[in-house]
This record gives C-alpha cells, sequence and structure tokens, in this order.
C-alpha cells in the first residue's frame, strides 16, 4: 500500500518514515520510551533515596505501589479520552501534565512527600494506551499485532534502558561536586524535559488518524455516539485479557520497580551494577514483544482468535514458572538466567495480549485498551504489596507470584476468544477507530 494514502497500513516498514502512518508509529514508541524514564526513574535510584530520606521497608513497598496504582485510573480515562478527544491531544496534555511531578520530586524530603510525588508520577503510565491505540488506527486488521507489539516494545525498552541511563546521570552530577542526596533530585530534571519536548513533537507532527485529525474530518454518526463503557466492558474477554495482561505487564513494572533494589542487597553490588543487571530484564522488550505480537498475527491467519489465546495462554504459564525458577536461584549467573527466561516470555505475552485487544471490539478500542491496560496495573499493585511486606522476603514474593501467573495461564486455556477472524475493511476502520 502507498505509504502517503490516508488509510490504515497493511504492512510495517520499521526502516520508514515515510506517510503519517509510519511517522506517527515511530513518535509514539519513542514518546512512550521517554515516558518509562519519568515513570520508573526513580526506581534504579531507590539505594539512594532510601538511605536519603530513611525509608523503611514498608515504605519502599508502598512507593512501588503508588508508582502503579494511580495508572490504574489514569488508563481507564485515557482510554475514553482517545476515543473521544483524540490521541494526538491526549497525549500531548498528559506529557505537559505528568512532566511536573517527575521535575519537581526532588522537593520531596520526608517520606510522605515522596509519595505523594510517587503517586502523581504514576499518571504517566497511562501513556501505554494511547500508544497502542495510536498504533491500532494506523495499521490494518492483518498487521495489527505486529505494529501494537513492536511499538509497545521498543516503548518498554525505556523501563530497562533508565535503569542504567539514571544512576549514570546521577553519578555524573555527583561529578561536578554534589552530594548523593542532591544528586538524585536533579537528576529527575532530566526526563522532565525530555517529556516536555517530546510533547510539542507529537502535537506538531503525528494525526488522529491517517485521514487526519478528529477536528479536521468528518466523523460517522456511530463514532459521534461511541460504544457505552459499560457496553464494551460486559465482554467476558475483556476481563480475561484484563486478567493476562496483570500477569504480564502487572510483573514487567513490580520488576522493573523492584529489581535494581533485589540485585543490590542480595548480591552486594553498587548502584550502577545493580542498574546493569536491572536493565537486561527491560531490554528483552527491543525483540520480545515484537516476537509475540508477530506470533500472534501468524498464529490468528491459521488458527483465529481461538488460536490466539491457547498462544497467549501459553506464554504465560512459561512466565509463571520462569519466574518460580527465577525466586529459587541461589547465586547471580542463575538469577541472570532465570530473569531472561521469563522476561521472554513474559513480553511475548505483552505483545500477544495486544494483537487481540483491538479484534474485541472495533468500535470501543480506547475503552478496552483502558481497560486491559488498567488491567496490568492493577496486578502490579497487587504484586506491589507482596513487596512491602516485613514477613515475606523478595524472593518468597517472587515465587507466590509466579505461581498464580502459571494458575492463571492455565485458566486462560478455558477461554474462547472467538474462532472466527475479525477482518474489517480498511476503510470502515478509519470511520469505526
Amino acid at each position: 500500500m502507498n505509504v502517503t494514502s490516508n488509510k490504515p497500513l497493511q504492512s510495517l516498514n520499521i526502516f520508514s518514515i515515510k506517510g503519517i502512518q509510519m511517522r506517527t508509529f515511530h513518535i509514539t514508541w519513542l514518546t512512550f520510551f521517554v515516558c518509562f524514564f519519568g515513570w520508573f526513574g526513580l526506581a534504579p535510584l531507590m539505594p539512594a533515596i532510601r538511605a536519603d530520606l530513611g525509608l523503611t521497608k514498608p515504605q519502599v513497598g508502598n512507593t512501588i505501589i503508588a508508582a502503579v496504582s494511580a495508572t490504574i485510573f489514569a488508563r481507564l480515562l485515557i482510554g475514553r479520552l482517545c476515543d473521544t478527544w483524540g490521541p494526538r491531544k491526549t497525549y500531548t496534555a498528559l506529557l505537559v501534565i505528568g512532566s511536573l511531578p517527575v521535575m519537581l520530586v526532588g522537593l520531596a524530603h520526608d517520606y510522605t512527600t515522596f509519595l505523594l510525588f510517587r503517586l502523581a508520577i504514576g499518571i504517566i503510565g497511562a501513556s501505554f494506551v494511547i500508544t497502542q491505540y495510536h498504533t491500532s488506527v494506523m495499521f490494518a486488521p492483518n498487521i495489527k499485532g505486529t505494529a501494537n507489539a513492536v511499538a509497545g516494545g521498543w516503548g518498554n525498552l525505556g523501563g530497562g534502558i533508565t535503569q542504567l541511563v539514571m544512576p549514570v546521570i546521577m553519578t555524573a552530577i555527583i561529578g561536578f561536586g554534589y552530594v548523593k542526596a542532591d544528586a538524585w533530585r536533579l537528576a529527575m530534571i532530566v526526563p522532565g524535559v525530555l517529556m516536555l519536548i517530546m510533547a510539542f513533537v507529537y502535537y506538531r507532527y503525528t494525526k488522529d488518524t491517517p485521514a487526519g485529525n478528529f477536528s479536521d474530518i468528518e466523523r460517522s454518526a456511530s463514532k459521534a455516539a461511541p460504544v457505552s463503557f459499560w457496553k464494551a466492558c460486559a465482554d467476558l474477554r475483556v476481563w480475561a485479557l484484563a486478567l493476562a495482561y496483570a500477569c504480564c505487564f502487572g510483573m514487567e513494572i513490580t520488576f522493573d520497580g523492584v529489581a535494581a533494589l533485589y540485585f543490590f542487597d542480595n548480591f552486594k553490588m553498587e548502584e550502577t551494577e545493580a542498574g546493569f543487571w536491572a536493565m537486561l530484564f527491560g531490554f528483552m522488550n527491543i525483540f520480545a514483544r515484537a516476537l509475540g505480537g508477530i506470533l500472534a498475527d501468524r498464529v490468528g491467519r491459521r488458527y483465529g482468535m481461538r488460536g490466539k489465546g491457547v498462544l497467549l495462554a501459553g506464554m504465560l504459564l512459561l512466565e509463571g514458572i520462569g519466574i518460580v525458577l527465577f525466586a529459587q536461584a541461589g547465586n547471580l549467573p542463575l538469577a541472570i538466567l532465570s530473569m531472561l527466561t521469563f522476561a521472554m516470555f513474559l513480553k511475548m505475552a505483552n505483545g500477544s495480549t495486544y494483537a487481540i485487544v483491538p479484534f474485541v471490539n472495533p468500535k470501543a478500542v480506547g475503552v478496552i485498551s483502558g481497560v486491559v491496560g488498567a488491567g496490568g496495573n492493577i496486578g502490579g499493585m497487587l504484586m506491589g504489596f507482596l513487596f512491602k511486606s516485613q514477613s515475606i522476603s523478595y524472593g518468597q514474593a517472587f515465587l507466590y507470584i509466579g505461581s498464580a501467573v502459571a494458575a492463571v495461564g492455565l485458566l486462560l486455556f478455558l477461554v474462547n476468544f472467538n474462532k472466527a477472524i475479525v477482518v474489517e475493511p480498511a476503510e470502515a476502520e478509519l470511520q469505526t477507530v
């Protein structure tokens, strides 16, 4: 298909920036990448923050929960705004508003204030919903899963890179003569500024749909009266996907929040070294999530939505087994190997989930993306409670989580996501998405 057309693309050429579809694709994943620096930039700095603010283990756990809990409500709201206001304006507003607590968190000098800032920063996690919505709009049904998975995976890569980069930024600031207690505060200004830059880029260089912005194009009567939130959520498949995403993405953001501390405490290393090992987990996103989407598209073409569901269930089962192995790893090499193993299946499950989401109800992609995305954060929030407990070690928490994820994987084998392959014409999709 001609990349200069005003229709969704039927192929994904990742090396192209021609046409509004590919330009939007690259800008949206890059924006999501930057959002992770704001959302989880504090995680690899937590050893320094913990020492500076005198935080206890339960208090650190509460900050982990706060980082993901605000995102639950933000994702529900953002999903609706994408359907009505458009992804371009929604993303721009989220970036500007979200940058403020990121840059100002350095003003926190006690646990309560830091917790409130961490809660406010959590709204940035809603950026994922816009990324997946916008990518769904720009690509035809045959390639949606792949496009969503690549955009989500490359964006999620920011969750890994920030584990390495933020300690380096803090170390560089210390090199200029600042003490560590001031350096972590100044380091957080960097992701905030990057978010403001991406707000300008997003507003200036993207459009809501291949045919133009919502305000510039004629919208159908069905779009003027979109499917209600409750009607869209009455579908059992929506909740099955939300549960699946709680187990894969919920575990991802939980691990992003605790990995550096886990390696720092268990294997007695510096912040930069702990950040490096934690970064490897996120770095898997460069290909693993995309692989999940590609496999889901191929399975879907042959076995329909039922096949996609079976693939997702299998990925979750293998992820759960991998987490259990990680929990029982007694040395660093075994911990790294098992971490990379469960990371592979976890991120493939992420991609497989959002290869199904756009097809459940094409007239309510934003709402369903928001609900499923919120499910991921609910999972992350519930897992966070395990890591704040004084009576449960981090290793035991991983063991419980791995067992639960494997159980959910087995349960999802029973869910039929629909045997028929949902394929609507590209022209119709412009009116319904």
